[in-house]
């Protein structure tokens, strides 16, 4: 519409969502940090008095990302992700190593850790570039150049190592389906998956005649349809050759922690005092919550420390101790509700850049939210992946805090008034 001007209306819902995550986080920072030398909630010498710095540093940068202009958003997308990149490449010449990975900037005591803003960068270039393509997902060579845009960031953070925040990327999927990738790689994805874990559990010898039972009996079943019987063939020959490349992999490329992570899930190894310790204690932590939990720092394994590091990516452990059953689903809820808000306002954006950067918001948050939940409750292997707004650190809480933003941004300018 001629002279019309574009106004802003942000999403307050997102925003309302976002403060409470961040309080409640915060609150539970404060309790899994409490100790006896703490001066009251302003000792900034405290785990949450730093905490609430980082909180503090995260209101200059909303008002910031939301001052910025929509379009420079979209128009410097790819710049943005390759200085990203470059900041990923320049850790192997400055990085600070950390706990065995080489993921962090010291810059007079305070560490930044680059991957946590990658996960953003990456979704500004995926949105400009499926956008600019204009089409959708199914031709195969825009899925490569899709792919090389997941894979470079995902590569480098694995040389750190950190394995943990590379497997986020897997997330990226998701928004690409939704723009018209064929299903067929989420069921490959997944089917991988299920047998890598049942190989592990089983063996290759029980898996590889449980996928020929399986391919017999789809034959048997399609038969009318005359398949092609070479067809199954090889599926079923490209199977049980992954299913007997599982160990080799699982013994050479995987490190020893995480092996012993992965036997003491499948039941293998049951060892509560080494690497399983951690999940071990906060198991007991959830368990010890009950219904309506023990009250705010007054949880038996919280205040005797017996989760390590509690307040970073085992921080659920104690909102499952002291807000018991109850004060657990409140917060499930409230990433679920958010999580699906953003996909609600993602299929509302007028642009396809704006609806692939939502998808690809909401797939981040959720597939932290769900890996991390899973492992402080002991379905899943330790990967070191924290909890969106909660768990402890600045470069977590900023690169999830621009992550929405830019998000909640491109919504708010999606208004028009004459």
């Amino acid at each position: 519409m001629a002279g019309s001007k574009t106004f802003v209306k942000f999403d307050w819902l997102l925003i309302f969502m976002f403060i409470a995550l961040v309080t409640m986080g915060w609150i539970n920072i404060y309790s899994a940090s409490l100790s006896d030398t703490a001066k009251g909630f302003w000792d900034f010498d405290q785990i949450y008095g730093k905490q609430m710095i980082w909180i503090g540093l995260s209101v200059i940068i909303i008002i910031f990302v939301l001052a910025v202009e929509s379009k420079f958003y979209e128009r410097f997308a790819s710049v943005i992700y390759i200085i990203s990149l470059l900041t990923l490449l320049g850790l192997f010449v400055f990085g600070k190593t950390i706990a065995g990975s080489t993921s962090w900037y010291d810059f007079g005591g305070i560490s930044i850790q680059p991957s946590e803003f990658a996960k953003a960068t990456t979704a500004l270039a995926l949105a400009k570039y499926v956008s600019d393509i204009q089409t959708n997902m199914q031709d195969f060579k825009n899925q490569i150049g899709a792919f090389i845009i997941l894979v470079l960031p995902a590569i480098l953070i694995i040389l750190q190592p950190d394995p943990g925040s590379a497997l986020i990327y897997a997330a990226f999927v998701f928004p690409l389906y939704r723009e018209g990738l064929h299903g067929v790689y989420l069921l490959f994805g997944l089917f991988a998956v299920m047998l890598f874990v049942s190989t592990l559990a089983f063996g290759a010898v029980w898996v590889a005649i449980g996928v020929a039972l399986l391919a017999g009996l789809l034959f048997y079943r399609n038969r009318k349809k005359r398949p092609k019987i070479l067809k199954y063939v090889f599926i079923v020959i490209g199977c049980i050759a992954f299913a007997f490349s599982v160990s080799y992999i699982f013994n050479n490329v995987f490190k020893q922690h995480h092996r012993d992570r992965f036997n003491i899930v499948l039941g293998k190894e049951v060892d509560s005092r080494g690497i399983g310790y951690n999940t071990n204690q906060s198991e007991i932590a959830i368990s010890n919550g009950g219904w309506l939990g023990k009250g705010w720092t007054q949880g038996t394994q919280t205040k005797g420390n017996f989760v390590p590091e509690q307040h970073t990516d085992y921080i659920f452990s104690t909102v499952g101790e002291e807000w018991g059953f109850v004060g657990s689903m409140i917060v499930v809820l409230l990433f679920v509700g958010l999580i699906l808000r953003i996909i609600f306002k993602a299929e509302k954006q007028k642009s396809q850049f704006g609806r692939v950067y939502g998808y690809s918001v909401a797939a981040i948050l959720f597939f932290h939210f769900f890996v991390n939940i899973g492992m402080v409750s002991g379905i899943f292997p330790t990967v070191g992946i924290p909890l969106p707004f909660f768990s402890y650190g600045g470069s977590a809480l900023w690169g999830f805090t621009i992550l929405l933003f830019i998000f909640v941004k491109l919504d708010g300018s999606n208004y028009h008034y004459a």
